[in-house]
C-alpha cells in the first residue's frame, strides 16, 4: 500500500528529546522551546514567537487576545478545518463564511467586504496548501474597517507572498496574529504541535501571559518581577521540552526537506497537466503574488462521481488518495446557524478535490506509478 501520508524523521529526534530529558527541565519553555521561536522568528521575520502544543492552541489563543466575545463577528472560509471556527465560537463568536475562490480553495477576497458589519471582529484567512491568500487586499479591508487579521498559516510553514509594494513577506507575519501546526501531516513537524506568531505589539506582553496559565511566571524566570501570580486569562498552551526538542531536530533540516518536497510537487504537476486539457481535472494553482511550500499536491475532479471512481481505482491499485475538508457552513453543527447563502465553490472542493500521497519519503518511481495509474483510470471514466 502507498499511503497517503508518512512521518518523515531526520534522524536527530531522540538525541535531542534524550537531552531535554537529561537536563531536568521537560516541562516546557526550556531550551529547545528558545531555540525554536528564535530560529522562527530570524527567518521569517515573525514579531515574537510562542510554541504550542497545537496549532488549534495557537487560533484559541488569537481569539483571546483580541478579545472576542459574544456577539462578534468573524470572517473565515468555510473551507477548512473544523479548528479555524472553533477557536472563535468558544469565544462566542458567530462565524461568518466567506466562498471559496473559484481557481482555488482559499477564500474569495472579492467577497469579504459584502459580509463585514459593525459587529464584525476579524478576517481569518486560510492559507490552503501554503499557498497565499492576497493579503494585501485583506489588510487593506482591516485598515479600512478596523479589524484584526489573523492569519491560520497551519499549512504554510516556509511560503511567502510578495505584494503590490515588491516585498517578499513570509505567510504568518503579515496579519496581527498566525497560528502555524507541526502536525505529524505538516511539512515540519513535531508529532501534535503548532506556534502562534504575534506581529502586533499590543498583543506581544499578555500573549507570553495568557500562555502561561495567565500568569507573568516567564517574567519571573527573567528577573523582571519578584514574585508571579494569576494576571489575566489563560491556559496550559506552552508544549513540553520533548515537543519542542522534536521540532528543533525538524527545523534543522527544513531546507533540505523543503527542496526534496518541491521536486515531488514538481513531477506530479509535469505528468498531470494532460488532466486538465482532457479531462477537465483542475490542477493545484499558484498565484503570480504566492510561492509554493510544497505542502500537499490535489486534484480537483469535475464532478463528486468523478473523484469517487478515482478513489476507489486507485485503492484497487493500493494508493491511497483521500478527499479533504467538507464545508463548515454546511455541518451538523453550524448549518443551522449559517445565513443561508449558497457557498457554491466551497461545495465543489468539498466534493470535488482529491489529495494524492504526498510525504517526504515518496520516491520518484513511486510518483510515476501514481500518475502512471491516475491517468489510466481517467481514460476509462
Amino acid at each position: 500500500m502507498i499511503p497517503f501520508n508518512k512521518p518523515h524523521l531526520t534522524g536527530k529526534e531522540t538525541q535531542y528529546i534524550n537531552d531535554a530529558v537529561n537536563t531536568g527541565k521537560i516541562s516546557g519553555n526550556g531550551k529547545y522551546t528558545k531555540l525554536c521561536q528564535d530560529y522562527l522568528k530570524q527567518r521569517y521575520g515573525f514579531g515574537k514567537c510562542l510554541l504550542t502544543t497545537s496549532c488549534t492552541d495557537a487560533l484559541e489563543m488569537a481569539a483571546i487576545l483580541i478579545n472576542i466575545k459574544s456577539g462578534d463577528e468573524v470572517i473565515m472560509p468555510s473551507y477548512t478545518f473544523v479548528s479555524t471556527a472553533n477557536a472563535f465560537i468558544l469565544r462566542g463568536a458567530k462565524i461568518i463564511f466567506v466562498d471559496s475562490r473559484q481557481d482555488h480553495p482559499g477564500m474569495d477576497e472579492d467577497k469579504i467586504e459584502a459580509l463585514i458589519t459593525e459587529n464584525t471582529k476579524a478576517i481569518v484567512p486560510v492559507h490552503y496548501a501554503g499557498v497565499a491568500c492576497d493579503m494585501d487586499a485583506i489588510m487593506e479591508l482591516a485598515d479600512k474597517h478596523n479589524l484584526f487579521v489573523v492569519e491560520d498559516a497551519a499549512q504554510a510553514i516556509d511560503s511567502f507572498y510578495t505584494g503590490k509594494d515588491g516585498v517578499k513577506r513570509a505567510l504568518g507575519s503579515i496579519g496581527h496574529l498566525a497560528a502555524f501546526s507541526f502536525h505529524e501531516t505538516k511539512n515540519i513537524i513535531s508529532g501534535e504541535g503548532g506556534m502562534l506568531a504575534i506581529n502586533d505589539y499590543q498583543f506581544m506582553a499578555r500573549a507570553e501571559i495568557i500562555w502561561e496559565k495567565g500568569t507573568n511566571r516567564s517574567a519571573f524566570f527573567r528577573g523582571e518581577v519578584n514574585k508571579y501570580g494569576w494576571v489575566d486569562m489563560g491556559s496550559s498552551f506552552l508544549p513540553s521540552e520533548v515537543i519542542a526538542a522534536f521540532l528543533w531536530s525538524q527545523l534543522e533540516h527544513l531546507d533540505n526537506i523543503q527542496e526534496k518536497r518541491r521536486k515531488l510537487w514538481n513531477k506530479y504537476i509535469e505528468g498531470l497537466n494532460v488532466l486538465s486539457v482532457k479531462h477537465g481535472i483542475q490542477l493545484p494553482s499558484i498565484p503570480e503574488y504566492a510561492t509554493n511550500n510544497a505542502h500537499m499536491f490535489y486534484l480537483v475532479c469535475k464532478d463528486l462521481e468523478q473523484r469517487n471512481k478515482l478513489i476507489d481505482q486507485l485503492k484497487s491499485k493500493d494508493i491511497l488518495a483521500v478527499f479533504h475538508y467538507l464545508s463548515l457552513h454546511n455541518s451538523p453543527f453550524y448549518r443551522d446557524k449559517h445565513d443561508g447563502r449558497n457557498l457554491v465553490n466551497s461545495d465543489r472542493f468539498t466534493d470535488c478535490l482529491l489529495r494524492l500521497p504526498f510525504f517526504y519519503e515518496l520516491e520518484s518511481e513511486t510518483v510515476n506509478l501514481i500518475i502512471q495509474s491516475i491517468n489510466e483510470a481517467v481514460k476509462k471514466d
